[in-house]
Order: C-alpha cells, then sequence, then structure tokens
C-alpha cells in the first residue's frame, strides 16, 4: 500500500471539486464516529438502572474507557499513515468501531460494555490523523481552516443526529420492557439504540475506497520517527503547550458538558431522555455548525489579511464566549430558559476546534503531520475526552452528593477548565507567529 500516490500537480489546483468531495466523505466518517460515540449520553438513566452503577462508573463507558486506547494507539497509526495508504487505514477504522458499536448493544454487563466501548476507541483512533492528513495535501494553507472546519463540522453532525436518533429511538422503543431479536435473544431498549447506529459505518466503510491518495505535500523518503516528532515538537514548547493543553481544556469541559447535560436536564427539570435529545440535537445541528463553520472562515480571513496568529484568535474568542455560557445554562431556574443559552454554547463550543487542528498543520513540516495531529489527539483526548465526563460525575458523587446537584458540578468544572484555557491561548499566540513563519507552506 503506497501513501504517495499522485496527481503531478496540487489536487486542490488541478480538481478542487474532487477536493471538497474527499472532504465530505472524511465528514461523513466523522459523523459516524460521534454518533456511535455519544449515543451513550442519552441511555446514561437505563444503563445505570440495569447494571446498576453509580455516575463515576458510567461515566467511565464514555471517558476512560473509550479515551486510553483511541489515545494511545493513534502514535502508531499515524506514523503508519505518514507512510501507507491513509484511505485504507481509515476504511479500517470504520469498520472496526461499527462492529463495536453493535457490540455495545449485545453486551450483558459492565465489563462487557466496557470492553466494546475500548474497541470503540480503537476504531477510532484510525480516523483522524489521517483525515487531516489528507486534507493538508489538498488543500493550500489559506484554506486549511475552512476545509478542516468542515470535516470537523462532522462532529456537532454526528453529536446532533446520535441526539436526534437517540431521542427517535427512545420514543419508539422506551421502557423497560425486553425485546427479542434473531440471534442476541431478548435485550434491552437501550441495546436496541446502539444496534441501530452500527449499521451506516459498516457501509461507510467501503466508501472509503471512491477516495484517492494524493501526492503527500512533501517527499518522505523513510518513515519519520517518534523521537523526531517529539524532539521537533518539543523545540517548540512554548506554543505547543499552551495551544495543547489550552485546547484539551476546552475539551475537558466540552466533554463533560456534552456527555451529562441530558442527565441534566431529566434530574434539574423533570425532561425525558428524547426531549433532551431533540433540544441538544437541534442545537448542534444548527448552532454546532454553523460555529466549527464560520470559525474556519473567520480564522482563513484574518490570516489573508495578515494576521498570522489568526487560528489562535478564534479559540481564545470561543473560550471566553463559552465560558460565560457553560456558567450561565445550569444555572437557569427554568428548563426553558436553559434550552436558549444552550444554542449559543453549542456555537462557542464547536467553535475552537477546526481552527485548532488546522493550526497543528501549520505548525509542522508535511512529512510529520499526521503523528503531530495524534500527538495534539492524544493531549486533547486524554485530558478531555477521558477526564471531562469524570470529572462532572466525581464532583457530583464526593463535592455535592447528590445527583441533583450535578448543575453546579458542571459549574465547577467549567470554570476549572475555561479560565486556564484562554490564559494559555493568549500566551501561545506570539510564540505561534514565530513558529509557523519557519515552517514550508507545503
Amino acid at each position: 500500500m503506497s501513501g504517495s500516490t499522485t496527481p503531478s500537480a496540487s489536487p486542490s489546483v488541478r480538481l478542487p471539486g474532487y477536493a471538497w468531495y474527499v472532504v465530505g466523505v472524511l465528514t461523513l466518517a466523522n459523523v459516524s464516529a460521534y454518533v456511535d460515540r455519544q449515543i451513550l449520553t442519552l441511555l446514561v438513566r437505563p444503563i445505570k438502572r440495569d447494571l446498576v452503577l453509580s455516575d463515576s462508573e458510567v461515566s467511565l463507558l464514555g471517558g476512560l474507557s473509550f479515551a486510553l486506547f483511541y489515545t494511545l494507539l493513534g502514535f502508531p497509526i499515524a506514523r503508519l499513515a505518514d507512510q501507507r495508504s491513509r484511505r485504507a487505514i481509515i476504511a479500517a477504522g470504520v469498520a472496526v468501531w461499527s462492529v463495536m458499536t453493535a457490540l455495545c448493544g449485545a453486551a450483558r454487563s459492565f465489563a462487557q460494555l466496557l470492553l466494546a466501548r475500548v474497541g470503540v476507541g480503537v476504531g477510532e483512533a484510525a480516523l483522524s490523523p489521517p483525515a487531516y492528513s489528507l486534507i493538508a495535501d489538498y488543500f493550500p494553507r489559506e484554506r486549511l481552516g475552512t476545509a478542516i472546519g468542515v470535516y470537523t463540522m462532522g462532529v456537532y453532525l454526528g453529536v446532533g443526529l446520535a441526539q436526534l436518533i437517540g431521542g427517535l429511538v427512545i420514543a419508539a422503543v422506551g421502557g423497560e420492557e425486553l425485546w427479542r431479536l434473531p440471534l442476541l435473544g431478548a435485550v434491552r431498549p437501550w441495546q436496541v439504540a446502539f444496534l441501530v447506529v452500527a449499521v451506516p459505518g459498516v457501509l461507510l466503510a467501503f466508501l472509503m475506497f471512491t477516495i484517492r491518495e494524493p501526492r503527500r505535500g512533501a517527499p518522505v523518503p523513510a518513515a519519520v520517527s517518534v523521537g523526531e516528532v517529539i524532539g521537533y515538537l518539543s523545540s517548540n514548547a512554548r506554543t505547543v503547550v499552551p495551544h495543547h493543553v489550552g485546547a484539551a481544556l476546552i475539551a475537558l469541559v466540552n466533554y463533560g458538558y456534552g456527555f451529562w447535560l441530558p442527565t441534566f436536564f431529566e434530574r434539574t427539570y423533570g425532561w425525558t431522555a428524547s426531549q433532551a435529545g431533540y433540544l441538544l440535537g437541534a442545537a448542534n445541528l444548527t448552532f454546532g455548525i454553523a460555529g466549527v463553520s464560520l470559525a474556519g472562515r473567520l480564522a482563513d480571513r484574518w490570516q489573508e489579511r495578515g494576521m498570522a496568529d489568526a487560528k489562535i484568535r478564534v479559540c481564545l474568542i470561543a473560550a471566553l464566549g463559552l465560558v460565560i455560557c457553560d456558567v450561565a445554562t445550569p444555572l437557569m431556574p427554568t428548563g426553558s430558559l436553559a434550552a436558549l443559552w444552550i444554542f449559543p454554547l453549542s456555537f462557542f463550543a464547536s467553535a475552537p476546534f477546526g481552527v485548532a487542528a488546522a493550526a497543528v498543520q501549520e505548525m509542522v513540516p508535511a512529512r510529520m503531520r499526521a503523528q503531530a495531529s495524534a500527538v495534539y489527539l492524544f493531549v486533547i483526548s486524554l485530558l478531555g475526552l477521558a477526564a471531562g465526563p469524570t470529572a462532572v460525575a466525581l464532583a457530583t458523587d464526593y463535592l455535592f452528593r447528590s445527583e441533583a446537584l450535578v448543575r453546579y458540578s458542571m459549574v465547577v468544572v467549567a470554570i476549572g477548565g475555561l479560565a486556564p484555557a484562554a490564559l494559555l491561548l493568549s500566551r501561545a499566540r506570539a510564540p505561534y507567529r514565530a513558529m509557523v513563519s519557519s515552517v514550508p507552506s507545503r
């Protein structure tokens, strides 16, 4: 499998329409990934009931169990992606996470569900590092923010669809009665939800082979070692550390909120899981998509005007807007007022991550883009995905000691994460300008 097949000229110049087709297919893969990842958030109550779990235990299903292998496998997969067929790696990952999501629907115990969620993380580790690398080879630097912003839009399409589909499935199969399915026998309604969302991904794996491998942005005579990548990033630690950790702290808050918002509406305002799913799905499919899309376009426009730190500026503005929304939303006296705040919250929550990922592509030479992306994803996943849901759960279980007070746990996590994130991103701006000026444009 060769990773360097090849139009002779830049694909973004010769085939701009096809370049956007590639982004479209990768975005569909990202949608599928987040549908399979996020469906769990609407199923907290029945899973806790049937498997007899605490908030802290159920948070492991959405956080650490998924994130551990997702982050660790990102490195060898990214190194492979810097040399081999990125589309084949992604196709294999899509197939794995879809099958493992189906196995979540077959789980009969906490241990089985935990292992299946680990498998979902294993599959999803094969998506973003090679996807970022592909997109960076199809688009010039001045359009990279928009292109990766569209790909990142798949996160919010996936989260929104997971919430809407989950709401519909819960409404259709809700209750505590058992369903009887071929081969599986008696299953709970929450297990049916996992089985339903697993199906499209299996088909999507085949669609990946309609993508052609572009010429890479620079010749790659030999595999770049992990040590070389770490050494390069370490020599630029004044940029890399505040950028990565700042983005990770925003991710920590986002993942914590994303996991617990449906339960917050249930416990605080007496909403059903379906009602919460419809609201959150609508917010992510409108304001969430608008946030990541407009952020990418704004960063590209500012960069065209000579602002070399445009991507960091957009991340910083989003962090400041998000802290207001994340503090206000859980403290609203009524569910209707909290629901109104969900829309700007979704906008600011989505805005940083397309441009933050695009910034990583600007920081490094083309030959190490996938591995540098894996380092970035390792940091934001380990701090964000692994810790976010559990941070809220621990505050609920051990600080406030009441499930009904989850709103205050969310506020504590929001302030504790977003304030230092804004400070770190502000400090990253000047060294980022210096770093990207020394990296070749292709």
